[in-house]
């Protein structure tokens, strides 16, 4: 897959999936439901999965069921329904592994000036998407992007996840979608982290589900290339970031709206 592959639409792409991979029989029946709705819609399709969380505020927090059974299910996701997939790296030594399973590797927000993290991602020749750290101005991500580029890859994308407010809330600054885009990466806004509370005194983040409708309407108004979710048929089950993701059966009747605010948008 290249990213021309997701920029033949006048509408957006979608990355969406679970926050975590908890099992195959859970990705599995998220993937067929959301393709089933992103192709009613013509919408193109990246299923998301991490295959390990690594950023955890707690030594108990669920991590993963293990590298290489969650990679084999992103890759059975990939095989059984057609749709490329995308999961976060966290170490140089990470890249090339997780490269043999899936199309598309994320660097972490936290990680986003790693230059030997960006820099073994863009060796393994799959597209790249940088999410903006929650401290960076949006016209910082440039240099994160130009590190992939002059390490020989130019499939680059940009993600806006929101910036710091506080110590324990996320604003998005709609303005730093076209100056990213002026950059000239396609710009992905990510709905459900942009509504985490983080730094909560139980050491489990919160967050802000009910805004989920409001943020994705502004990112498609603006011109976002393509929106990131995160869905779970039962979020208050998830094993991971459960207080800020959309449950998977509002996921069809948001997609619906949103195209029709893109198409309103367009004619103007």
């Amino acid at each position: 897959m290249i990213i021309k592959d997701l920029e033949k639409t006048d509408r957006f792409f979608l990355l969406a999936g679970p926050c975590v991979i908890e099992g195959e029989k859970m990705a599995m029946e998220i993937a067929e439901t959301i393709l089933k709705i992103t192709d009613e819609l013509s919408i193109p399709f990246i299923f998301k999965g991490s295959y390990r969380k690594a950023n955890r505020s707690r030594i108990d927090s669920f991590t993963g069921i293990g590298d290489e059974r969650a990679l084999k299910i992103l890759r059975k996701v990939r095989e059984t329904f057609g749709v490329p997939t995308v999961t976060d790296i966290h170490e140089t030594t990470e890249a090339a592994v997780a490269a043999e399973y899936v199309d598309v590797l994320q660097i972490p927000a936290f990680l986003c000036r790693q230059t030997d993290l960006l820099v073994a991602a863009a060796k393994t020749g799959k597209i790249v998407n940088i999410k903006k750290g929650q401290f960076l101005a949006p016209e910082a991500m440039r240099f994160a992007a130009q590190k992939v580029i002059d390490a020989g890859n130019q499939q680059v994308m940009l993600t806006e996840r929101g910036t710091t407010f506080g110590y324990s809330d996320l604003i998005v600054d709609f303005r730093g979608i076209p100056k990213m885009q002026s950059f000239g990466y396609p710009v992905i806004t990510d709905i459900t982290h942009s509504l985490q509370q983080p730094n909560q005194a139980s050491g489990v983040s919160g967050g802000l589900p009910e805004m989920i409708e409001t943020i994705a309407k502004a990112a498609v108004a603006v011109g976002s290339d393509g929106l990131f979710v995160e869905t779970h048929p039962n979020p208050s089950e998830a094993k991971s970031d459960g207080a800020n993701m959309l449950p998977l059966n509002s996921l069809a009747p948001l997609l619906r709206k949103l195209c029709r605010i893109r198409a309103a948008a367009m004619s103007i």
